[in-house]
């Protein structure tokens, strides 16, 4: 991996989150010329700043909204990780705009921006929620998916590569620093429904989701993971046993425009999508806009294929789920 990087200069947007985070511990031994953050929050760039003490990483204050503010970032940039979002539901379910301002329209800017600037390799982070969206994040995020395929046959030298990913484990604003915040407080813990699934998946999978895709993605690819998945009940059960905790379950409903598993791949994705072990990837529909062809033509076999979603994926026992959640700091 130092070979590729070395030497380069590297962009990540939404960098001061989980995922920017995640990356620099995975990258700070490598050889890189030059770590770029974009974001538009100060404080947490000063922390980051204060926290790692790293003389290649720079900071850059600015919005993917802002077209000016990330093609001024992307000067001399070799690689972009664009990981800026709005990610919460019921944020996003009432402030929509605003998710089609971040999701989508910073995407056009981000892609397009690289375009310009001559940027080797740019990877977009997705979301499980992006198939078969219900929600307002789904949708916008289904759209930045169409938005770097989109841009992906015009990109020339840029390759444009997306990746989806489901829940990252503790990341910000998931169920498990919320149940462990309610044990620690001795509180009661609060499921929204226990038979809902939801793919499970590490900080590091992430990261090396992506790093997977920009080793072998090929302009308008989307790169899946096979993850395992788990019930809300069982992510609960299985912090109240590392906690020694008797504290009681409390059933509130699902919120705004939650389902009750998240797919990764859609069945239309699967008829197309290749086997590659550990993870699939989706090449690009790259058909053009001759419509005459697909009243003609079609695929029957589209009815016998099943999506690959969180209640047919691995379920991990409490053995299992245990020592994932240990393997991510959560230990008595």
């Amino acid at each position: 991996m130092n070979n590729i990087f070395k030497n380069k200069t590297l962009l990540i947007t939404g960098g001061t989150g989980s995922f920017g985070n995640a990356v620099l511990k995975k990258f700070m031994h490598l050889d890189l010329k030059e770590i770029r953050i974009f974001s538009r929050d100060e404080k947490k760039q000063n922390d980051m700043r204060v926290s790692i003490k790293m003389p290649n990483v720079k900071f850059y204050i600015g919005d993917v909204r802002d077209y000016n503010s990330i093609d001024y970032a992307l000067k001399g940039v070799d690689y972009v990780f664009h990981a800026a979002a709005l990610k919460q539901v019921p944020s996003c379910e009432f402030y929509p705009i605003e998710a089609v301002k971040t999701n989508i329209l910073g995407t056009e800017n981000v892609t397009k921006a690289s375009i310009n600037n001559n940027v080797k390799k740019v990877i977009c982070l997705s979301t499980d929620k992006a198939v078969y969206p219900i929600n307002a994040m789904g949708i916008s995020k289904a759209m930045m998916e169409k938005i770097m395929i989109a841009n992906s046959r015009i990109s020339g030298k840029t390759i444009l590569v997306g990746t989806r990913y489901g829940n990252v484990m503790a990341s910000r604003g998931s169920v498990i620093p919320l149940f462990y915040d309610q044990i620690i407080s001795n509180k009661k813990i609060t499921i929204t429904d226990p038979e809902m699934t939801r793919f499970m998946m590490t900080l590091d999978d992430a990261v090396d989701l992506v790093l997977y895709a920009f080793k072998n993605g090929k302009s308008g690819d989307i790169f899946v993971q096979k993850s395992p998945a788990s019930t809300i009940l069982e992510i609960a059960n299985a912090l109240k046993k590392i906690y020694n905790s008797n504290l009681e379950i409390k059933i509130i409903g699902t919120r705004h425009s939650e389902k009750v598993y998240e797919s990764l791949l859609a069945r239309e994705d699967m008829i197309n999508a290749i086997d590659l072990g550990d993870y699939y990837k989706v090449p690009a529909d790259n058909r053009d806009l001759n419509y005459n062809k697909y009243f003609s033509q079609g695929n029957g076999s589209i009815s016998e294929i099943e999506d690959y979603n969180s209640h047919n994926t691995k379920r991990l026992n409490q053995t299992e789920l245990i020592e994932l959640l240990n393997k991510i700091g959560y230990k008595n």
